[in-house]
């Protein structure tokens, strides 16, 4: 079937409502949302439905702009609150971390190939570009499975896995885009080519993280000064602020994607005017462009392709490798100097390496890059690479972190009040308990931080608007509001 102006609407909502219901689905058996995008892609295209879609160049703009979207919205989400004690940990994973994984995985494909598969025998130089490929992780399909189990992740491991899976795209991106070139212009590594290519990592992040902050700023200063009676053009105008991020950035010869990731990052933690709006928004245009960008790269790839003993050996090989051996050496190297973090916490970090979306983007564009030999072949490996991550690691998160004794409490109220900046107060729902009855069951017994009210009484499927008569009973859900969290804090 080819996708024609007449059909393109039909196809994708077809495609949109088909995704939304298997990801649904799977959830409550704690599949990774990005496999099940993938997979309709993959059953909707020539091997399947015949829905023909051959297009690298359409899925690199695709994912270009998903990207941008979805870096800057995590960046949204992300408080420097949270991630101020674990931004040397994050930091270190996603630069040196990626580092590390590319050249341990670059060498063990250089030799394994030649052994396993004679036919696709590829340069150091090509090995490392394939490794460099898969260095970075994914971590948002992480939390997505941890959220829909409702599994809470103990020592901050989830802000730092945050970080890491939202700063290391950059850092994978610029190796790609260095081994490229070399593979171009044929130059062999030498201790000159590597004292350039670092000098390049060190002024394309810090151009970057530079852009990033002034465009970050400019765009709350814009949004607050927007004064339009129209809350709906916020949005509108923070996804222009994304693309500026974004563009500028890479005009100023810094990495666009840590540059939009760090102006989101300065725009989620300052003032906004419409906050509520816009992060309302961005959630679900958030989704909306990573099932767009899945869908599309489910297209683009041939099952017949990746199905076969060329890719198949060598891909379970380089998975299980990546997952038992470059993963967690490259953690354990990179996080000997921080001794607060436990061996147990180390092992679980280890296991969410996950493999995404980002590695299949940037292997499509491989595929548009000239002079670069076997690029379809990489793009085929990174697929089957990634699907085998998924399934293996991203079907046993949860279950790992229990093992670990890192499975936490998972805190989600049914009352969700976003506030203004300039109010400090805090919301939190707690559970009735003995203890909290053991002055009266009445509502005027229970003892409460100062400046603290119940607002709403949860008791089975009811909301009750309570008074100090209001009975209590074991098991109700009270939601609280008070001036601060730490007044909540005292009787939680």
């Amino acid at each position: 079937m080819e996708i024609t102006d007449s059909n393109i609407m039909l196809i994708a909502a077809i495609l949109l409502s088909l995704s939304v219901l298997v990801g649904r689905a799977g959830s409550k058996f704690g599949m990774p949302a990005l496999l099940l995008f993938l997979g309709v892609g993959m059953i909707a295209g020539v091997d399947g439905f015949g829905i023909k879609f051959d297009s690298a160049e359409v899925v690199q703009l695709i994912g270009m702009i998903s990207l941008s979207i979805i870096l800057f919205s995590g960046g949204m989400d992300t408080k420097i609150k949270e991630i101020r004690p674990i931004w040397r940990e994050g930091l270190t994973l996603a630069t040196l971390g990626v580092l590390i994984t590319t050249f341990i995985t670059g060498t063990f494909i250089y030799y394994i190939t030649h052994f396993i598969s004679p036919a696709y025998s590829p340069t150091y130089i090509q090995s490392l570009l394939l490794a460099a490929i898969m260095s970075s992780t994914d971590s948002a399909s992480v939390f997505s499975i941890l959220n829909s189990s409702r599994t809470g992740l103990r020592h901050n491991l989830k802000p730092m896995l945050e970080f890491e899976s939202g700063s290391n795209d950059p850092m994978a991106y610029l190796l790609v885009i260095i081994l490229v070139g070399l593979i171009q212009t044929g130059a062999d590594i030498t201790f000159t080519v590597i004292l350039d290519s670092l000098g390049s990592l060190v002024l394309q992040l810090s151009l970057g993280a530079l852009c990033g902050l002034a465009i970050g700023w400019i765009s709350a200063r814009i949004i607050n000064r927007l004064n339009s009676d129209n809350e709906f053009l916020y949005p509108v105008m923070m996804i222009a602020c994304a693309f500026f991020a974004f563009s500028v950035t890479e005009l100023a010869g810094g990495n666009a994607y840590l540059g939009v990731y760090i102006a989101g990052l300065v725009v989620g933690n300052l003032k906004l005017a419409m906050k509520r709006t816009i992060t309302t928004f961005f959630g679900g245009f958030t989704w909306l462009v990573q099932i767009l960008m899945f869908l599309s790269l489910g297209l683009l790839v041939n099952p017949h392709e990746v199905v076969n003993f060329q890719v198949i050996v060598p891909g379970i090989l380089l998975g299980v490798f990546m997952i038992l051996i470059a993963r967690p050496t490259a953690v354990f190297l990179c996080l000997i100097p921080f001794r607060s973090i436990t061996f147990k916490s180390k092992l679980f970090i280890s296991w969410v390496g996950l493999r995404g979306a980002v590695p299949i983007i940037f292997a499509a564009y491989v595929l548009t890059c000239p002079g670069v030999e076997d690029a379809k072949f990489m793009f085929n490996m990174v697929f089957f690479i990634t699907i085998i991550s998924l399934l293996v690691q991203g079907t046993t998160i949860g279950k790992m972190a229990e093992w670990l004794g890192l499975k936490d409490k998972y805190e989600e109220s049914e009352i969700n009040i976003l506030f203004p900046d300039e109010i400090t107060a805090a919301t939190r729902e707690i559970e009735v308990t003995g203890n909290l009855l053991e002055a009266g069951t009445m509502l005027r017994d229970i003892t409460l931080p100062p400046n603290t009210l119940v607002i709403m009484v949860k008791r089975g499927d009811k909301y009750l608007v309570p008074t100090g008569k209001t009975q209590l009973y074991l098991r109700d859900r009270l939601f609280l509001i008070a001036e601060s969290k730490e007044s909540i804090d005292e009787i939680v």
